[in-house]
């Protein structure tokens, strides 16, 4: 299926240029509502259940009135249907960010990954400038990246990186207080936890891992160097830490290189092992 429609190509509808970033046009919030119409609100037992049984909608409705909405489990409506319609005005009626924070409440708490994919595929596809990922809405939509993020996150096998790599991710896509500063310290945090695992000792950095693997013949000596040198700007003494970290006007692009780099370390070092 082509991407422009017909009066888009002959250039009598205008295509969008700018990813939205600052706001939800009415073709985005339809088509995610659509998605949890699709794969929720239409699940065989969400508004309707056999009989002797709850629908489904009563134990999300009350996680959402007490987790999201912050409302007297007692003010909900008495039926289904009506709970929907409540949540639907609410979906309609709200700012572009607010549309955000109730998905992201929403697919935290159901964990579908079917409904993610669903969704992420509308942001990807209605030129969004968010995707979810590890339980957040961030601005990182390259593929790859996003990817990259998933695995690393996804791995139990090293909580200590996991939690840093997600605190990171956190920190980047606050979208009312971001800290970037502190989120390129958690990413960096991620690596020299692995680093850590990798040898043993609790004051290892990527350097003594590096030679760890590279004595066991996992890592090629030039390779090594390359990572040496790269990271080498991360050092307590002269690199992010000391000099970037001290800089007044950190921005998102810093805060999410650093994530994707560090990430990317992470990955390639675990699969070395």
């Amino acid at each position: 299926m082509p991407s422009m429609r017909f009066s888009q190509r002959k250039g009598l509808r205008p295509v969008r240029q700018v990813m939205q970033k600052d706001g939800i046009d009415n073709e985005l919030r339809n088509t995610l509502w659509n998605a949890l119409d699709l794969f929720v609100w239409r699940r065989e037992h969400f508004l309707q259940a056999p009989f002797g049984a709850e629908p489904e909608i009563e134990d999300f409705s009350i996680a959402l009135w007490l987790g999201y909405f912050k409302h007297t489990i007692d003010s909900r409506p008495d039926n289904p249907w009506g709970i929907l319609q409540v949540i639907r005005d609410y979906f309609f009626s709200r700012p572009w960010f607010e549309v955000y924070d109730f998905l992201e409440f929403v697919l935290n708490h159901l964990d579908n990954k079917e409904l993610v994919g669903a969704i992420n595929d509308v942001l990807q596809r209605e030129l969004s400038a968010y995707r979810f990922v590890g339980g957040v809405f961030t601005d990182i939509t390259d593929e790859e990246e996003i990817s990259a993020l998933e695995l690393a996150l996804a791995d139990t096998d090293f909580p200590g990186v996991r939690s840093h790599l997600r605190r990171a991710l956190e920190l980047l896509s606050d979208r009312e207080n971001p800290d970037y500063r502190n989120s390129i310290k958690e990413s960096i945090s991620a690596v020299e936890s692995l680093s850590r695992s990798i040898t043993g000792s609790d004051k290892a950095t990527l350097g003594d891992a590096l030679k760890v693997l590279e004595r066991r013949g996992q890592l090629h000596p030039a390779l090594k160097e390359g990572f040496v040198k790269l990271y080498g700007y991360t050092s307590d003494e002269q690199g992010v830490r000391h000099s970037m970290l001290d800089e007044p006007n950190l921005t998102a692009d810093d805060a999410k290189f650093w994530l994707i780099a560090c990430t990317t370390f992470v990955n390639y070092l675990k699969s070395r092992i």
